[in-house]
């Protein structure tokens, strides 16, 4: 199966996996918190409660106006956004565990604020706060299960947080298709209070599960990392494999921090890329909301009631097919690799946007061909999302950003996620809507996300690195060592951290033909060759291109005149980082 250990691996894999499925509570609740907005906005009894003017299609009911709409969806990810910038210091000083717990805290006093409400903004206030735990929530289980799950296994626990968003999101429209006939306050308090239960999990969960190794050498409890992970693994805390595998963390993270320090300012202009690294995360988390997934999630109740006729009932269908379109995302993450699956599904998203956008601008159509057209396409548009962008881009943004600034990184990249999805959210009820100031645009705004798709598939092509079966710290040697993404998929890795701390890095089994040398590793045979003239170990060194460097009093005085760069990567040791 495609979650099998490989034969050559000590220990077992089961605890890592039960952990990772367990923390994915967190993806159903922050789906669950997603998806009920879309019904309960269409609640009758909430309509009426809430809503300020007539609706002018029916006067017999309220209506929220196009601002009131924007202003209840959006702020969900306003809060998301906070909350995702504020999870990195909380998730480095505390724990990801205990950060955790704290998010879901969070959460639950928004949950109450929403459950008592009866105006809008007491209910507004309620969806901002709970925004902000989601937000935390949404950054810390991705790092989690990254920092837990082995490599063969890492991808699929990953996409399994997206699995647990969709069934969140499929939940959400099963309560409000039969909550919202109800004609009392616990139409819409029913489906919000029910929120408290994955809460009540997911903390009881956290208060055993244990810390994940990598935080904790960060933090420089060694002895503690080595039981944690020999909890997770299974194995003796002197079994060889372990203690291997806590050495290759620990000389990774040495490494990490002698190229410098793990400040904010080093997530954009940091190395081994780290600005690259940011920019793919961000890129992805965007151009995932600008593919239109949100859109139906959001507004799919209203829009498909329009449109079709049955807005409730299209949404159970739409988020069954959801669910059962991340299974194959699951399982062809690592056999398929990450770069193919976004390709591939950037090109099938965009030609199903273009056929809706095309079939809502064409006047000839009969109704009924028309919405069988829409329901259609818009089916298997929402398949072809679930099983690539949906899992994918969660696991490409838990995967590549090193150890000493993962957190921070991964916050970043989230909350551009929800800063698209604001702006989404906020601005949708113009682009749909009929009244000043509204652009009405119905199904044409398909184009926006189709084009969208299309430009998804090169940023894809340029930017991702293909990160499956490979360690966290082996993704960080391909960084170093491969200059363009479409070239990552013939990377081998072959070095060892723990070598390089001791000064006994190997470098003679690199393929040099399958990657480039960027101009970083340039630098670090020029500081090995100054190095080695200044010792006197020779009159001259070769470097790769067959340059030779002849010893001279000038050369060995100008080893007081090195970089800060090179005195960093000579503080390593006399390695021969050459190829």
């Amino acid at each position: 199966m495609f979650w099998k250990k490989p034969d050559n691996v000590a220990g077992t894999t089961a605890p890592a996996i039960l952990i990772g499925l367990f923390v994915t509570f967190g993806g159903l609740l922050y789906g669950y918190d997603t998806g009920i907005i879309s019904g309960i906005i269409a609640t009758p009894w909430w309509l009426n409660q809430f809503a300020t003017q007539v609706d002018p299609k029916n006067p017999s009911r309220k209506a929220l106006t196009p601002a009131q709409t924007a202003e209840v969806v959006s702020i969900l990810s306003a809060g998301t956004f906070v909350g995702a910038l504020g999870a990195a210091p909380l998730a480095d000083q505390l724990g990801r565990r205990r950060a955790l717990m704290i998010a879901v805290g969070v959460f639950a006093i928004g949950v109450s604020l929403q459950v008592a409400s009866m105006a809008l903004p007491l209910y507004v206030a309620g969806r901002f706060v709970a925004g902000i735990g989601v937000g935390m929530i949404s950054v810390i289980v991705p790092l989690y299960q990254s920092e837990m799950a082995p490599k063969w296994v890492r991808g699929v626990l990953v996409c399994t947080y997206q699995l647990a968003i969709t069934v969140g999101l499929l939940i959400a429209a099963i309560v409000e298709y039969f909550s919202n006939s109800i004609d009392t306050a616990a139409s819409f308090q029913i489906p919000v209070a029910l929120q408290y239960l994955w809460a009540a999990i997911l903390v009881l969960g956290m208060i055993v599960l244990p810390e994940t190794p990598r935080y904790l050498i960060k933090r420089g409890l060694h002895a503690e990392a080595a039981a944690s992970l020999s909890r997770i693994r299974r194995l003796d805390i002197t079994h060889p494999a372990l203690v291997d595998e806590i050495a290759e963390i620990e000389a990774n993270h040495a490494y990490e921090v002698s190229l410098g320090p793990s400040t904010y300012r080093d997530v954009f202009f940091g190395t081994p890329h780290l600005g690259r690294r940011l920019l793919t995360g961000c890129g992805l988390f965007m151009l995932q909301q600008l593919s239109g997934c949100n859109f139906i999630f959001y507004f799919g109740n209203s829009f498909f009631d329009q449109v079709i006729g049955s807005g409730f009932l299209f949404q159970v269908i739409a988020n069954s097919v959801n669910v059962i379109g991340t299974l194959p995302g699951i399982v062809f993450v690592e056999s398929l690799g990450r770069r193919r699956l976004l390709m591939v599904g950037a090109v099938t998203m965009a030609v199903c946007q273009l056929i809706v956008a095309s079939v809502g601008s064409v006047h000839g159509l009969s109704l009924d061909t028309s919405n069988k057209l829409y329901a259609a396409f818009i089916l298997v548009y929402l398949f072809c999302f679930a099983s690539t962008w949906g899992p994918v881009c969660w696991v490409v943004t838990a995967e590549i950003f090193p150890l000493k600034v993962r957190a921070k990184s991964m916050s970043i990249s989230t909350s551009s996620n929800w800063l698209l999805n604001f702006i989404i959210a906020y601005t949708t009820p113009y682009l749909l809507g009929s009244g000043p100031g509204a652009l009405d645009l119905g199904p044409q705004i398909f184009y926006v996300w189709g084009v969208c798709c299309i430009f998804a598939f090169f940023f894809v092509w340029i930017m991702v690195y293909e990160t499956s079966k490979l360690t966290l710290e082996q993704i960080d040697e391909m960084y170093e060592r491969v200059g363009h993404a479409w070239k990552s998929q013939s990377f081998e890795p072959t070095w060892s951290f723990q070598n390089i701390r001791q000064g006994q890095a190997n470098p003679t089994s690199v393929n040099v033909t399958a990657i480039d040398i960027t101009s970083g590793e340039e630098l670090r045979q020029r500081t090995n060759a100054t190095a080695a003239s200044s010792n006197g170990t020779g009159h001259n060194t070769n470097r790769t291109s067959g340059e030779v460097i002849e010893s001279s009093p000038s050369t060995t005085q100008s080893a007081t005149h090195v970089t800060d760069e090179d005195k960093i990567v000579a503080s390593l040791g006399n390695v021969d980082f050459s190829l």
